[in-house]
């Protein structure tokens, strides 16, 4: 079982892409394993023959370093490595009870900084390992109850129509499951879990946590308790902003079209190179607690996925341009809620961006701050706002589009003073969209 996260200690078995005998080359993609970050394919980086399946699709909690199959050199006869039992190999390690208390965030370093957070290679041993294991034959079921083989859109098609995934048949490729698929399906045929509850009497309905459900948990709670949290609220008028995006989008031809959400990627990129003590993480490094001021702005955009909350990242947002910018999120923001990010575009990013504002009930919020950085923002919905005009026939009324942003700041990182400051470089490039090019 291979380390496909930093605070990854276990991991349950999905769909396995090849079959004994299969020839296995660098780059294919093994099996598919859910982490506690999110469900991802296992790439194989070593030449050879599949020769035996040693955990089964379903398997849960394996351990990181327990075998899972078996791997041979080309050649070699694979029905020899039918009876080899676990024992063999050394035997199986249990999976830890729980994280280690100092576990490494979404917003750790590169894999060559030296910061111990980069997943291991997890080579299979290409020795005679174990035998077939005692597989409980159940599938894989993570939170909502859904199978490994689903797309997003059909996993929630299914929750709202009250259809359990166990029931359908897939008729995609693979046998993955369709949003054609759910619509044809009963809710009475399905049997759903809460249509069940009901029969028996029951008022609610106990799902199982995921291992990320689980991880997001701790870390909330870890960001709530070990970081004193304070706010800082402003708004901020866009109408520049909107009026300069039209016409950047008018004359695109096609090639982009730039949201909001882009422009204040991009300020919070200028206001923190402005402001770089924002930009900051408090660490712990050699037995010495430092305060680590970044020099490339990665932002962290919050991106919710059908498992949870997840936060890929604009890598140098401050030296890149809007197109760019725009063409990331987009592609980042739908291979996380495919479950497809690797590791490192989730791993590491010096600040975070959390967007509401798609939602138009919701007019401000404050957000928890992603450890180990300093600091949040957080963007609510786009309002009109009438402005009193003063003119030299008197007084006029214009409308004014408006965003209220509210900044969650570690006070152990950035002082009260420091992070007013921050805000107003952000107040400032927002409603001067123009000095983004400067």
């Amino acid at each position: 079982m291979p380390a496909l996260s930093p605070t990854m200690t276990a991991g349950n078995i999905g769909v396995w892409q090849k079959n004994p005998g299969d020839t296995l080359a660098p780059g294919d993609v093994l099996v598919e394993i859910e982490t506690d970050k999110a469900q991802m394919d296992f790439e194989f980086q070593e030449e050879g023959v599949l020769a035996k399946i040693l955990k089964d699709s379903g398997e849960k909690d394996v351990a990181v370093g327990n075998p899972i199959a078996v791997l041979v050199e080309e050649g070699t006869d694979v029905s020899e490595f039918e009876s080899f039992t676990v024992e063999d190999a050394g035997g199986e390690k249990s999976s830890p009870k729980e994280a280690p208390k100092e576990e490494a965030s979404e917003a750790t370093e590169t894999p060559d900084s030296g910061s111990g957070t980069a997943p291991p290679s997890g080579k299979e041993s290409s020795a005679p390992v174990a035998e077939e294991s005692d597989s409980t034959g159940d599938k894989l079921q993570p939170a909502l109850d859904r199978e490994p083989k689903i797309s997003p859109a059909a996993k929630k098609a299914a929750l709202d129509k009250g259809v359990s995934i166990k029931s359908i048949k897939g008729t995609g490729p693979g046998g993955r499951i369709t949003v054609e698929d759910v619509e044809k399906s009963s809710p009475a045929a399905g049997g759903s879990p809460v249509a069940a509850a009901g029969a028996a009497g029951l008022t609610y309905e106990d799902i199982p946590a995921t291992s990320m459900r689980k991880t997001i948990a701790s870390r909330l709670q870890q960001s709530m308790n070990q970081n004193p949290h304070y706010f800082v609220s402003t708004t901020l008028s866009v109408t520049k902003l909107l009026k300069l995006r039209e016409a950047l989008n008018a004359s695109s031809e096609g090639k982009y079209k730039l949201s909001v959400n882009d422009f204040l990627i991009k300020a919070v990129a200028v206001a923190s190179k402005k402001v770089p003590t924002v930009n900051s993480s408090w660490r712990e490094s050699g037995g010495q607690t430092v305060i680590r001021q970044h020099n490339v702005v990665d932002v962290s955009v919050a991106v919710a996925t059908p498992v949870g909350l997840m936060t890929p990242i604009v890598k140098n947002a401050d030296t890149i341009g809007l197109s760019t910018i725009s063409a990331s999120v987009k592609e980042l923001g739908k291979r996380a809620r495919d479950g497809k990010l690797k590791p490192e575009e989730y791993q590491g990013g010096t600040i975070t961006i959390s967007n509401m504002g798609m939602n138009a009930a919701v007019e401000r919020f404050t957000a928890v701050i992603n450890p180990p950085q300093a600091a949040i923002l957080a963007v609510g919905t786009t309002r009109k706002v009438a402005i009193p005009v003063e003119t030299e026939e008197g007084t006029v009324t214009e409308w004014d589009d408006q965003i209220i942003v509210t900044g969650s700041f570690d006070h152990k990182v950035v002082d009260g003073a420091v992070g007013g400051e921050w805000i107003r470089e952000l107040k400032k490039v927002v409603e001067n969209p123009l000095e983004m090019l400067l």
